[in-house]
């Protein structure tokens, strides 16, 4: 797989922690087909997932795979000898896409990126990726990283659209990797989705993937561990929005956060 190629659909993990539910939701959605896989050391499950991956019927350089190193991690040695440790769980030789996971707590901007930089140019890594910064902070270290910026993964769904760092990842030339695409569920019950859902013979939590992949550079991650939605969330591949549909959505006027705490950087 081309480094710059990034699956539009992947499949989440977080707290996906039972070791034999998340090798096998995995091993399940790569075998439907999805081609991307996003864990975290923090998840506590890269081993399972490296189990996975390696249990299902797809090439190991057909699955495109990330990582995160977790925020007490990031002083500049620290990132090198986790990242090396995540590679080892997951039982690869290489990272498709490593993501600084929050910029708080250890995080430093000079030191931790350069650490990320040091990892690009020995090849452990593939793609430097960051995951929750705000634009201030996302400009900086853009500013900051010699490796080119791969992918900046933030919670992204139709009630929380997150129009200007989807500019940003235009403006820049990476992707935005969408977690919590589903807002946690509550997608069944946005009577706007239910309604587009109803139109093209659809689940809404579908529309809900298939308005984030009709934008410019997303890509999503919706978080399964059960065969039947692991497939339902592949099949929004199939379901195409007009562009009445996407004004739709697009126009919705509630906004909520569902990954919010008191350390998180927008506070």
């Amino acid at each position: 797989m081309a480094v710059e190629d990034l699956p539009a659909l992947g499949i989440g993990t977080y707290e996906n922690t039972d070791h034999e539910v998340c090798a096998n939701s995995v091993e399940t959605a790569l075998n439907v087909g999805y081609r991307h896989v996003d864990t975290a050391e923090g998840y506590d499950n890269e081993a399972a997932v490296g189990e996975g991956i390696a249990a299902a019927d797809a090439d190991r350089e057909d699955v495109f795979l990330a990582t995160k190193v977790s925020p007490d991690n990031l002083a500049y040695d620290d990132v090198l000898d986790h990242a090396r440790a995540s590679i080892d769980r997951l039982g690869v030789e290489t990272l498709d896409l490593l993501y600084v996971h929050w910029p708080i707590r250890a995080y430093d901007r000079e030191a931790t990126l350069a650490a990320f930089d040091e990892l690009y140019d020995d090849s452990l890594i593939r793609n430097v990726g960051l995951s929750n910064f705000t634009p201030a902070l996302l400009e900086a270290a853009i500013e900051t990283l010699e490796a080119p910026l791969f992918a900046h993964q933030v919670e992204c769904h139709p009630l929380f659209q997150q129009a200007e760092l989807r500019a940003m990842a235009r403006e820049h030339g990476h992707h935005l990797v969408a977690y919590t695409p589903l807002a946690k569920g509550d997608v069944t019950d946005v009577p706007e989705l239910v309604d587009i859902a109803e139109k093209h013979d659809a689940t809404p939590a579908q529309v809900a993937l298939s308005w984030l992949l009709s934008k410019e550079s997303v890509s999503a991650i919706p978080k399964s561990a059960t065969p039947e939605h692991i497939r339902e969330n592949f099949g929004a591949l199939e379901v195409t929005l007009d562009d009445e549909d996407v004004s739709r959505i697009d126009d919705i006027d509630r906004e909520k956060r569902y990954v919010d705490f008191e350390e998180a950087p927008w506070n």
